[in-house]
């Protein structure tokens, strides 16, 4: 931890009124219990090769035709 930032973070929530500093706790302890999960990769191995080439093929093709374009009228 950085010292000087928990100091600064400090400084900067006594600037703040009871209900900001409220929000702040909250994203401070969403970001702590929000730690990324995943699995070694030697537990992936097995799965190597499973998927056939046709159906990489279709997803590719799905992927391409359902997530590559823009709606500028989406915005």
């Amino acid at each position: 931890m950085d010292p000087s930032i928990t100091q600064e973070i400090v400084e900067r929530l006594h600037e703040l009124p009871a209900s900001q500093q409220q929000l702040v706790l909250d994203v401070v302890r969403s970001l702590v219990s929000h730690k990324p999960q995943g699995v070694p990769a030697r537990d992936l191995l097995p799965l190597a090769g499973a998927i056939t080439a046709e159906d990489a093929r279709q997803m590719m093709i799905a992927v391409e035709e359902g997530c590559e374009k823009v709606d500028p009228n989406a915005w």
